[in-house]
């Protein structure tokens, strides 16, 4: 015999892990069961013409080799020439060989049985895994014998030891045993096994996260099991990560997409997965699924959250389905279409892809028709038309009815118009923010303004403004907002009426402490209203909005408790509100108290460093407009009448000497009370401001300072202090410029006015660029600019007269 079971004999190798259990515990192996050629036991035993038996494949390859280098046919072990190749099986032989195999898996099983417990050392229990690797590995059938010898619960067992080489190896003799064998798999998966098993999938050991995918695949494909795999809480969302992880083992990656594949047979793993990001096996559900599997996963897919590149996806994936399930009769379908859509719209790429899919039309039925279609479904179709809208999308020319109308068509505009005054305050929201969104841009803005001043419903929208829903008064307040360019006359006139909306509207600019979008909207509104509607000036004149609005400006340039991105519009919104009591001052004696009250001509000066251009561009204005107004406010000198002896003796006269009067005024000035620019830091400022990158800037700049040049001053005196401050090469250079029709128009009316001045006539005189740059405006200008340039050039002596072509000159 030739000895007991050992590494030889194809159960390992020499490692610490190979099955070498002791002699006595094994039946002893003979001579006549090992293969001469293989030394192995042999499988298939068969007799050659000698009557020697070797293993069938060791004998034929030993044929072949002499066949194919030539070699006489000969036994291998008597070396003796055969005739033939002939060979005959020894049945006997084998089948003794497999009772005696048998008898001996029969004793190694046992012992493997015993070595399968926590408490044995580590080398017994890997030999024992190995053995049961062996054994399944060398028949399939024998994979019975390990679950009638109840072995399966006995190896899950050891996926609790502390040694990770037990693990390891326990994980992959499971994946051997329940390979191809759905009964193993079933009794594998009993109890919490698959939830510790998915354990392992986060586990540190790339090793055990690698073997434990390739037993969950295994699992996987017994349909039974996906629903308990899935169930296993964050199983799927790990196995979602994994095939999309960069660092993964690439088999891992594929195993583990594998694994989902099988999921996918189960609704509800459908939806953990679009739940953790997968969405492709929901979208084709919704595809090809039946009518009920449809619904079912639409709405679900309604209440996931999506972010924008998954929307367009989306959108290009199920979107025409999507809006098919919405035109159906079954209410249960729409609702839950009517909700994907909602989510999908909500950005605008794949708002603009369900356009193209033709979600318009269908949209504006369920809306316009008066069918039953319950209001909350209303209500999302209203809001994803309000998604919508805000795409990039030529809305004037997309079909939305039988008669070809479009969203802008006046017909469609006021039904709109009127279901937002005969709904409720969600649906009225949504309807509002379509407007706003129609309103946005200037192509559809035309049609909306055109159809809302033939439906008369200017007043229905402005008393949104005091709505005590906050989305809904700020929906109301976006939309006047963008009206008031082509309507500020008709919302100006609404809200000066008796209903106290003006009111609404300052209580909302006022309400907060922290800068919100609605303050930012409502202050804007009342900004781009006429700014020289003199009745609405009066009633916030009378409501100390004014005072409120100073109050504002202040507490933010001291800072805000908190900056936020609505601070600058804000700001900017307050400042235009305030500039508009500068256009009253010549008619409204309260507006000119109010002013020196509060210091507006030095606001408005510190503000011209506030950096925003919009807020530096309205206060150079404003200062404009109060220093209009301080010719008219400055208090001359009174001359004393001549005593008797003057008036009889005139010799003796001499001119009364007056001091500390206004160069400009030519009288008592201050900044305060008849708001001169001279007192104060303005001129230096505005000055500052006139190279500006923003044209906008410079031209007001250059109005303001165009004041101390205009007729009821003193020219002189103007020029004089512009020459202080250092204005005159700056004023020059916007000249040179060029860079607007209305700034050219304004530096050339300034320029004319500092000629005047022999000095600086003189200078300018030898300047050949700003004779060219009037030359140039006097030849391209309009008519009034062409006579200002002629002068101009008459006072540096580069024009003949031409009272004959200009007899008004």
């Amino acid at each position: 015999m030739a000895g007991s079971w050992d590494d030889s004999h194809e159960i390992g190798s020499q490692s610490d892990d190979s099955f070498q259990f002791e002699r006595q515990h094994i039946e002893p192996i003979y001579d006549a069961f090992i293969c001469p050629l293989s030394k192995q036991i042999m499988r298939d035993p068969v007799s050659i013409e000698n009557g020697q038996t070797f293993e069938r494949e060791a004998i034929e390859k030993w044929f072949n080799e002499c066949k194919e280098s030539n070699r006489k046919l000969v036994c291998p072990l008597t070396n003796k020439e055969l005739k033939t190749t002939d060979m005959n099986p020894s049945i006997a032989l084998r089948n003794t060989i497999e009772e005696w195999n048998t008898r001996n898996e029969a004793v190694q099983l046992d012992m493997a049985r015993k070595s399968l417990n926590l408490g044995c050392p580590e080398t017994d229990i890997l030999r024992a895994l190995r053995f049961v690797q062996y054994i399944c590995g060398k028949n399939p059938s024998n994979k019975h014998m390990i679950r009638n010898a109840e072995l399966i619960p006995m190896i899950v067992d050891m996926l609790k030891s502390s040694s990770r080489r037990v693990r390891c190896r326990t994980l992959e003799t499971l994946r051997i045993v329940v390979e191809d064998d759905d009964d193993n798999k079933e009794i594998m998966a009993e109890g919490d096994n698959v939830r510790t098993i998915v354990k392992f999938l986060s586990h540190e050991q790339s090793k055990e996260r690698e073997e434990a995918v390739s037993l969950l695949y295994e699992l996987s494909k017994l349909e039974s099991l996906c629903d308990k795999i899935g169930s296993v809480n964050g199983a799927i969302l790990i196995l979602v990560g994994m095939t999309s992880s960069k660092s993964e083992n690439l088999l891992t990656v594929e195993k583990a997409d594998k694994i989902l594949e099988n999921l996918e047979k189960n609704e509800n793993n459908v939806r953990q997965m679009a739940e953790s990001g997968k969405l492709q096996p929901l979208l084709t559900l919704i595809l090809e699924g039946s009518p009920e599997v449809k619904l079912s996963m639409a709405s679900y897919l309604g209440d996931l959250a999506l972010n924008n590149d998954v929307k367009v996806f989306v959108a290009r994936t199920v979107g025409s389905s999507l809006i098919n399930l919405m035109k159906s009769g079954n209410v249960q379908s729409r609702e839950a279409a009517l909700k994907a859509l909602n989510q999908v719209s909500s950005c605008d790429p794949s708002a603009k892809i369900l356009v193209d899919e033709g979600i318009l039309s269908p949209l504006v039925k369920d809306l316009f028709a008066s069918n039953h279609l319950p209001m909350r479904l209303k209500e999302i179709s209203a809001t994803i038309l309000a998604n919508i809208v805000t795409s990039d999308c030529d809305f004037d020319s997309i079909p939305v009815g039988p008669n070809h109308q479009t969203l802008v068509s006046e017909d469609v505009i006021h039904n709109l118009l009127y279901l937002i005054s005969n709904t409720g305050p969600a649906i009225e929201c949504k309807l509002l923010q379509v407007l706003v969104g129609l309103t946005n841009s200037p192509v559809t803005l035309i049609g909306v303004v055109s159809a809302i001043k033939s439906s008369g419903a200017v007043n229905s929208l402005v008393q949104f403004i005091e709505a005590p829903q906050q989305d809904l008064r700020l929906a109301s307040i976006k939309l006047l907002r963008n009206l008031s360019p082509n309507m500020g006359q008709e919302l100006a006139s609404s809200l000066r009426g008796t209903a106290g909306q003006l009111d609404g509207l300052i209580k909302v600019i006022a309400e907060n402490i922290v800068s919100t979008e609605e303050q930012a909207a409502a202050v804007g509104l009342l900004a781009d209203l006429p700014e020289r509607d003199m009745g609405l000036t009066r009633q916030m004149l009378d409501d100390g909005a004014f005072e409120m609005v100073i109050s504002r400006i202040r507490m933010i340039r001291q800072g805000e408790p908190r900056r936020n991105r609505f601070v600058t519009p804000y700001l900017e919104g307050l400042v235009r509100v305030l500039s508009r009591i500068t256009f009253v001052l010549e008619n409204e004696p309260k507006a000119i108290s109010l002013c020196r009250d509060h210091d507006l001509a030095g606001l408005f000066t510190e503000l011209l460093a506030n950096g925003l251009d919009n807020v530096q561009m309205v206060s150079a204005f404003a200062l404009e407009n109060l220093s209009i107004e301080s010719k008219n406010l400055t208090k001359l000198p009174e001359i004393p009448p001549p005593s008797f002896c003057v008036s009889v003796f005139p010799c003796f006269s001499k001119q009364p000497v007056m001091t500390g009067l206004c160069r400009v005024h030519r009288g008592a000035c201050s900044r305060r009370d008849t708001f001169c620019m001279l007192d104060g830091p303005a001129l230096r400022r505005l000055v500052g401001l006139l190279d500006h990158t923003n044209a906008k800037v410079v031209e007001a700049s250059l109005a303001a300072l165009s004041t101390l040049l205009d007729d009821g001053v003193n020219v002189e005196g103007g020029v004089a202090v512009l020459i202080e401050v250092e204005g005159i090469k700056p004023i020059l250079d916007v000249l040179l410029e060029k860079r607007t029709e209305n700034l050219g128009r304004r530096a050339v009316w300034v320029v004319e006015r500092l000629l005047r001045t022999e000095d600086i006539a003189y200078e300018v005189s030898g300047d050949p660029n700003v004779s060219t740059a009037l030359v140039d405006a006097f030849q391209h200008g309009d008519y009034h600019t062409r006579q200002t340039a002629e002068r101009a050039l008459r006072h540096v002596d580069k024009i003949p007269n031409f009272s004959a072509v200009f007899p008004n000159a």
